[in-house]
Formats: C-alpha cells, structure tokens, sequence
C-alpha cells in the first residue's frame, strides 16, 4: 500500500543493512529512482495491472477504460520495455548499494534476464512459460471475464461507462490473440488436443443470451445497486451481441480449425526448441538452475518420505487397506467429509473458513512479529467463472487500500473441497501462506516495483511452508484428518514436481501423469485430469511450490545451525519477508546477512 507500517524498520530490515559493507558511494537513492521508473513504465504498458494496483486513478484515470494490447505489435513492444531496462540496470554501478537496495538490485537484474532469456523464443508470451496463447488457461476469453468481474469496480457512472470501454476492448483482444495463433502456428505451435478441447468447452459457455450473460449482467447489477443512471443492460448488451460475440465465434472457428492439427502429445518437448523452452520455463519459475532430472528426483524422495508420514497417520486412524493414494481418494470420496452441495452449505463453508482465518491470525504472533495492515476476506469464486477457475486462489489487496485481499474458493462441486483439505487450503491462500505475504510486502519500505513483483518460488514456496507452519504451530493436534488433509496437499506438490518434468523433459503421455499423480495424492481422477492439463499449457511453474518450500525450510535449518539459542523465528520470518519477493538465490543472501546480523 503507499502508507507505510511501524514494523518496517524491524530488526530484520535492520540485520540486512547491519551486515553488509559500506558502499564507496550511495546509490541507493539512484536505484529506487531506476525502479520507481520501471514501475511507471509498467503501469503505462499495462492497463489491467494499474486496475488490479488501485492505480488506475487520477493522472491515470483513462487507464480504467482500457485492456492490455495483445497483438504482435504490443508483444513485441513489451519485449524491447525488458530489453531495455535490463539494459539500464545492467548499466548501473552494483558497488554503490547494499543492505536492502543490494536485495532490490539482484532481485530486479535476475527477474529481467529471466524473462530475456525466454523472450528468445518466438512463440508464446513473454518470458517462457505460457507457450500458448490460447488454450484452457491461457486467452482473453477466459481472463478477461474474471478480471472485470473480480477487479473492475464499479462504484460511479464513470467506472460503468469505463466497463463498456473494456468490454468493446475484449472483442478486439480476442482478434488480437488469434493473430498471433496463427503466427505461432506457421512455426509449429498448436495446444494439445486434450487442450484445444477444454478451451471450446469454456468458449462455448460464454455464448450465453445477452440477458443472461455474466459480462452483461455484471455492469448492469453493480450499476443498478450502487443507483448510478443509465440503461447500463441495454449497452452492454448492444456491444457484447454486436462486438464480444463475432469475435468470440471466430475465434471458436480458428481453435476449431486447429483441433483438426493437433496432436496428443502433453509434453512441450514437440516444439521449436522444446528443451530449451524448458530449460528457461524451470529457471524463471524456480529461480534455480536445478535440471529436470533434479527436480524429478527430488519429487519421488518428497513423495517417499511424505507417503511414509501418510501411512501411520492413516493407519492411526484405522485406514489400512490399499495404497496410501488408494486410502486417501477413499477420504475424497466419502460424502460425509462433504459440505451439502447447496447454496445455503456454501454460504455456511465461507464463513466458516473466514472463522478459521480469525483463529489463526490469532496464533500467529508467536511465530511471526510484521504483519500486513490489509484485512484479507474468504469468497466463493464468482459462478460465471467458477467451470474454469482454479479450486482457490489469492488476489492481493490494492496498493490504495480500497481492497481487501481476497481468497476465493471455487464452490462449483462441494466434493471438491472434502472438510479434511479446507484447513490447509485456507493456510496456504490467506493466512499465514499468500496474505500474511504478498499484502506485507505490498506495505514494506521498498521500491513500489519490489512491492508488487511475483517470483513464484518465493510466493509460492512461502505459501506451501506456512502449510507446514500451520503443522509446527499445532493446528491438528486435535485434527488427525486435517493432520491427512496436510499431508496430502504436500503430496500433491511433490508429485507435481514428478509429472511436470515427466511430461516436459520425459515424454510422458497425459494419460502417464495422470495415473502417476493420483497414485502419489490420492487426488480424484476429474482433478488430477484438470491439474495436469494444467502443467501441460504452463510448463515448469507447478515446480516452482515445493522448490521454494524446500529452500525455505532449509534456509531455516541453516539458520538456526548457525546460530543456536541465538536463533529467533520471529526474526528469521520477519527478515525474510520484509526482503520482498525475490528469487532464491538472493533469499539465500538476505538469510545468510540475518545470520552475520545476529551472530554480531
């Protein structure tokens, strides 16, 4: 947010500038100014990202009328802004920083070589990771109805007026997209058939009547409710039946056409330079240099070690017979360990996870001392989008503090969701896992860029950690299947790090990773089957979890090696987290500055 916490001057903030060198020169104050410029410059680029800041205000107020460009043209313009400012940064003096701006530095150069090394490729995105521009995950057609639903607030004439603006933009978007489809199909880049599949389903689910449809329905509800005039209905029908659907059809039509093309392969070892495409993906989710071959190995020994811990808390509880997967899906299946599948059991479900949340925010503070100034709120996954939507997941609060940080959970099959699993879902995705987080570090004494940028292993890693956390804080002493619920859930994460480098680097079939999956978790074949479709259209970010969580937890090992009774935890969590997001690599460096800081 752009206030500013009393903890951020903490002893860990303190530790990291405490143990460094000084500087022959200042240039601290140089390279905020370098950062807070590249944070401009991404706000400029990105509309979309200055809605989901809070930013999309005042000098930027136009900014909240329009989407991200999608084209060739603004793909490659978005490629030259990285080039560019890994350039400046590159550029500047590395001597003349230390401390927390020494952090900044190599957080900032590592992130831009990162995507430079998979702007390489001509397909895709930027960076590596999303080789498709289309599929089940990827695509306007499902981002953009989540985005105006769940960001784009609609609280005065100007911001319907501003909703109509974009939804007009979504039809261009889309047409923007299939452009470029059709230049990544001249190289030899089409999704899976499995892929292309899901993504007509979902597209197909979108041509609703206009009376009916969510784009419409949304602006017009909101506006109604919050009294603003117009005949908002009436508009946005007219552009989402004249301008959304075309659009929409034809892109239908195209995906359609490729369908016929596609093979079955999962892995994106089929495409232009697939293993070096690979390669970059792992390095830009991880941020490692581990091979696949590592990471697959270093998934089958978690799943061992995890599977053994499963089994006698299983049999504990009288669950003998079969496999420790066969055991677990039979807890998936049991209707008693089910929410009725009701709108009145899905209201109660909410509140009882945000109950749940109260509880633990209660315990926290004997493990963690800086917490973020953000509430953070449990809500379903709104229903136009919930067919698509992950199970759950976190949206950050805005930087203005007019929104809270959200969990939403995806309620579209109560089954899903078994009471056991809640508990830990709800650890990783609000407290203490992505909220406790990304909220504190959005609040930290850091470069506006250094508050909002996402390293996967970090986030993510410190989100399947709190897991563990929650564990160690004894949450399930009196909860032997929640106990299982947490266990299974970091099963399920290290079986991801089997079948992501089975599929991409091994060759395995879909059908493979599947079987191998729910084997290792347990998982129901319906989630398993979404999960690696998943992986196969985002290569090497399922591998980013259990990476980061194992770093965490070993950097904590180190940590209190070196320093015995003088080991603090709460200092240990406070130092790391009020670093920011940053790869590992440099999470290693803020940990061993913590060390130096505290044995001094």
């Amino acid at each position: 947010m752009l206030s500013r916490r009393d903890l951020m001057i903490s002893a860990g903030a303190v530790a990291l500038a405490a143990c460094q060198p000084k500087p022959v020169a200042d240039g601290g104050p140089e390279l905020t100014k370098l950062l807070d410029a590249f944070f401009n410059e991404l706000l400029d680029a990105s509309p979309q990202f200055a809605t989901q800041t809070g930013l999309d205000k005042d000098a930027r107020a136009a900014a909240k009328g329009q989407l991200d460009g999608a084209s060739l043209a603004d793909l490659a313009k978005n490629k030259a802004l990285n080039a560019d400012q890994l350039r400046r940064i590159s550029a500047f003096d590395r001597a003349s920083v230390s401390g927390a701006r020494l952090v900044d530095y190599d957080s900032t150069r590592f992130e831009l070589q990162a995507t430079e090394d998979g702007n390489h490729f001509q397909y895709g995105g930027v960076g590596a990771g999303n080789p498709y521009v289309v599929s089940q995950l990827n695509g306007a057609y499902q981002a953009i109805p989540d985005f105006l639903g769940t960001q784009h607030t609609v609280e005065t004439k100007g911001d319907a007026d501003a909703y109509l603006a974009r939804l007009a933009g979504f039809a261009a978007l889309m047409d923007q997209e299939s452009e470029r489809v059709r230049h990544d199909v001249a190289l030899g880049v089409i999704p899976p058939d499995f892929a292309i599949d899901k993504a007509l389903g979902q597209m197909k689910g979108l041509l609703e009547p206009a009376t009916r449809s969510p784009l419409v329905r949304s602006v017009a509800d909101r506006a109604k409710e919050k009294g603003v005039p117009g005949d908002y209905e009436g508009q946005a029908a007219k552009i989402y039946q004249e301008q959304v659907v075309p659009a929409l059809q034809r892109q239908i039509d195209l995906m359609t056409e490729l369908r016929g093309k596609a093979v079955h392969d999962a892995g994106i070892w089929r495409l232009p330079e697939g293993e070096a495409y690979y390669a970059a993906a792992l390095k830009s989710s991880t941020t490692t240099t581990l091979k696949p071959d590592e990471i697959h190995q270093m998934g089958l020994e978690q799943a061992r070690i995890l599977g053994e811990r499963a089994d006698t808390l299983l049999k504990s509880q009288g669950y003998t017979q079969g496999t420790v997967g066969e055991r677990i899906r039979g807890l998936f299946d049991d209707p008693k360990y089910r929410y009725p599948d009701t709108d009145a059991a899905k209201e109660k479900l909410i509140a009882d996870l945000n109950a749940q949340v109260k509880a633990m925010n209660a315990r926290l503070p004997s493990v963690i001392g800086a917490f973020p100034k953000a509430s953070v709120e449990v809500r379903r996954v709104p229903k136009f989008i919930e067919a698509g939507a992950p199970g759950g997941y976190y949206n950050q609060p805005t930087l203005d503090g007019t929104r809270p940080g959200i969990y939403w959970i995806n309620l579209r099959d109560t089954a899903e969701n078994p009471t056991w699993s809640l508990p830990t879902l709800t650890y990783h995705e609000a407290t203490p896992g992505h909220h406790n987080q990304v909220a504190l570090a959005q609040e930290a004494d850091l470069p506006m860029l250094r508050r909002v940028v996402f390293n996967s292993a970090y986030v993510e890693g410190w989100a399947l950690y709190a897991e563990q956390l929650a564990d160690e804080m004894g949450v399930y002493e009196n909860d032997p299947l929640g106990a299982v619920g947490y266990l299974q859930s970091a099963l399920f994460r290290s079986a991801r790090l089997v079948v992501d480098t089975g599929m991409h680097a091994k060759r395995w079939s879909r059908e493979q990773a599947i079987k191998t999956m729910t084997s290792i978790d347990g998982s129901q074949d319906s989630a398993a089957t979404t999960e690696i479709e998943r992986y196969c259209v985002w290569p090497g970010q399922a591998c980013s979890y259990m990476v980061g969580k194992l770093t965490w937890v070993r950097l904590r090992e180190k940590a209190k090696a070196a320093l015995g009774p003088r080991f603090d935890l709460k200092k240990f969590h406070d130092t790391a987290l009020l670093a920011g997001s940053t790869p590992l690599t440099v999470l290693e460096s803020v940990v061993d500055s913590y060390i130096a800081a505290a044995k001094a």
